[in-house]
């Protein structure tokens, strides 16, 4: 755990200067501090909310004269605080370094300083003279000491630039860059900042969870940014998946035909590993077991959500790049990892889904009944016979789910466009604990779907091979566990049984690692999922790495890309320099993580209150027997307002380390 000289964070000073080393308590919060990278001491830290030097002797001004010249470096130039104020004040701190200037000019500083905090438009200029403002407030002598030391050598010092939704995007998309774009009108450059990271922004923006409008700050002020639609709008608007965007023309360098990669799974993982290794020049081959790509984005999402035309024409990305996709390919069953050596993959990268659906457990369940399927196998069904061969599904009259999911909200809804008379959901525990998207779950409302919650599957009842009926029992909340969430107990005596005739179990789905043979090198944990290093996403067999649902567990689409993405970029560290390098922005994240510096800064503008664009939908009581999109896009007029709602919430990041 590194130890804190002196500093001032969130308004908190903290001096121990006078103590020795050892004298001094090890700080709660950095038990990560310690190096930036191994062999290399973090000496301070800069950030939005103030300084940390954790070395005595650290060149304060030289650190604060760095990070004010990448702040200076990232502003829009919109407004006139940020734009002109930084630059003086650069110039101000090079002169006390040059000796041009002393301790006179501090109280011009310290004005011209305030005047940025508070009169800037955006969060880049609001936060960057904060540390600066705290360093003459409690240790200008910090600064003083270092005037004039010009002929000395500048620190090391790595800057970082990001907002609270790129840090919370699994991807790291630079949002409000792509933003900005659309507010200007430049479109292509608006979707370009997004297919840096992914190439699937079509179906990103429908399907995506949006971590990033969680984190949104505008949620101080009224509703967060629209940034999943507007991805879309910037999608959908430029058509970008042509033979115009892609082409082996985009690739720069051919790396070496020998340096051939196998990537195992076309879903989105697998895509997006296959994607950067083909950008990166390499010949790239994506085994699927399937008869189409896009993996639970194809066969887990219904066509009412995201379009089979908008995925197929993503996926196709890979085949426009140089890639080639092999169908019908089952990892164990039409070849091994031996198979892949032999011939001649360098690297391979693992990007198997989580498509076994979990069962209940509870007496009568049997998967073999007429009736019954788990989740993402009933969506398959339905997607395979109906979507695809146009053929008719019979589920009977009242179909009932199991679970509170989005999978399982699509399997409700999926089940109600097949024309079922009735169909009921049944979640154990309340609907604000239900882990499914609340749009999902209010649209599943408004289109007829019965909840039963605080209830729970005690028996599945059958009769001569089929399903005639579910047996629950109701539940109560108890205490809170460990998780923060309240326990759910079963009230005895309160069993009752709903009549059904197909019961769909969405309670979660599980890695099948039976394609894995037991010599192959390849580490299982205890929970069945891959286990690889975290920072270079190789497995425990050389030259083998692995991403997605096989590693994480059932995760989102865009956690899966991220995953496939970082994977890409360890996989062409290793096969052009033997090992995988250091990489200082995902170090820079993972400070900020550990520090939650990011957390609870908001925006002192003066913004008004604006809700945001809501895209227009089907009628429920039309589409709920369609499968036509039901989220309409927004128009072009409607995106610029959208834009405009994005209040550019960057903050500025450094640290000083000894090489």
């Amino acid at each position: 755990m590194a130890v804190v000289r002196y500093g001032v964070w969130d308004r908190k000073v903290v001096d121990t200067r006078k103590l020795q080393y050892f004298e001094v308590d090890e700080t709660a919060g950095f038990e990560h501090f310690e190096e930036f990278d191994p062999g290399n001491r973090i000496r301070a830290f800069f950030g939005g909310k103030g300084f940390f030097a954790f070395d005595r002797d650290v060149d304060l001004l030289d650190g604060m004269l760095q990070y004010l010249s990448r702040a200076a470096s990232e502003s829009c130039g919109k407004c006139t605080p940020c734009r002109v104020g930084l630059q003086i004040l650069k110039g101000k701190l090079d002169d006390l370094v040059a000796g041009r200037a002393g301790e006179e000019s501090y109280e011009l500083i310290r004005e011209l300083a305030e005047q940025v905090r508070d009169t800037s438009l955006c969060g880049l200029g609001q936060t960057a003279t904060v540390a600066l403002l705290e360093i003459l407030k409690s240790f200008p002598e910090e600064i003083t000491r270092r005037i004039g030391h010009k002929g000395e050598e500048k620190q090391s010092s790595t800057s970082y630039v990001t907002a609270p939704c790129i840090e919370a995007c699994p991807a790291k998309v630079e949002v409000p860059e792509y933003i900005d774009y659309i507010k200007e009108g430049a479109f292509s450059h608006s979707v370009g900042v997004i297919l840096r990271k992914y190439p699937m922004a079509a179906t990103c923006g429908r399907v995506c969870v949006r971590f990033c409008e969680m984190a949104c700050r505008r949620t101080l002020v009224d509703q967060a940014v629209g940034i999943k639609i507007l991805k879309r709008f910037v999608a959908d608007h430029e058509r970008y998946v042509t033979d115009k965007w892609f082409s082996p023309a985009l690739i720069k360098e051919k790396k070496p035909a020998q340096l051939k990669v196998a990537v195992i799974g076309a879903g989105p993982a697998g895509i997006a590993a296959a994607y950067h290794m083909l950008l990166r020049g390499y010949q790239v081959d994506v085994f699927e077991a399937m008869t189409e790509g896009g993996g639970m984005a194809a066969v887990g999402i219904p066509e009412y959500r995201l379009p089979k035309g908008v995925l197929k024409l993503e996926v196709s990305i890979i085949t426009s790049l140089g890639g080639r996709i092999l169908y019908n390919k089952r990892m164990g069953i039409d070849y091994s990892l031996e198979d892949l050596t032999k011939q001649g993959y360098k690297a391979v990268f693992l990007g198997i889904g989580a498509h076994k659906g979990k069962a209940l457990e509870v007496p009568g369940e049997d998967r073999s009944l007429q009736g019954y399927l788990t989740g993402v196998r009933f969506l398959l069904y339905i997607n395979h016979y109906y979507i695809t061969m146009g053929l008719p599904v019979e589920l009977g009259k009242r179909v009932v789910v199991i679970g509170g999911g989005n999978v399982a909200m699509d399997c409700a809804r999926s089940a109600l466009r097949m024309g079922v008379e009735e169909v009921h959901l049944v979640y154990r525990r309340t609907k604000d604990e239900m882990p499914a998207d609340h749009e999902e779950v209010e649209a599943a409302e408004a289109e007829g779907i019965k909840f039963h919650f605080l209830s729970h599957p005690t028996r599945i009842v059958n009769e001569g091979g089929k399903v005639t009926g579910i047996e629950l029992i109701k539940m109560k909340l108890g205490e809170i566990d460990a998780k923060g969430r309240k326990t759910v107990l079963p009230e005895e005596g309160t069993n009752y049984l709903l009549q059904a005739d197909f019961v769909v179990v969405s309670i979660g789905q599980e890695v099948d690692n039976h394609f894995l043979k037991g010599d192959e090198g390849i580490k299982i944990n205890r929970y069945g999922l891959i286990e690889v290093d975290p920072d270079t996403r190789m497995t425990t067999r050389k030259g083998v790495f692995a991403g997605g649902d096989a590693v994480s567990g059932p995760a989102t689409l865009i956690e899966g890309m991220s995953q496939g993405e970082k994977a890409a970029a360890a996989m062409d560290d290793y096969l052009s320099h033997g090992w995988v390098r250091f990489s200082p922005k995902n170090r820079m994240s993972q400070l900020l993580e550990k520090l939650k510096a990011i957390d609870g800064v908001g925006i002192k503008a003066p913004v008004y209150a604006q809700y945001r664009v809501i895209a227009k939908e089907l009628d429920p009581q039309v589409r709920k027997r369609l499968f036509e999109e039901v989220e309409k896009p927004i128009t072009q007029e409607e995106a610029y307002r959208e834009a405009n709602r994005c209040m550019r919430c960057y903050r500025v990041y450094s640290v000083v380390t000894e090489r």
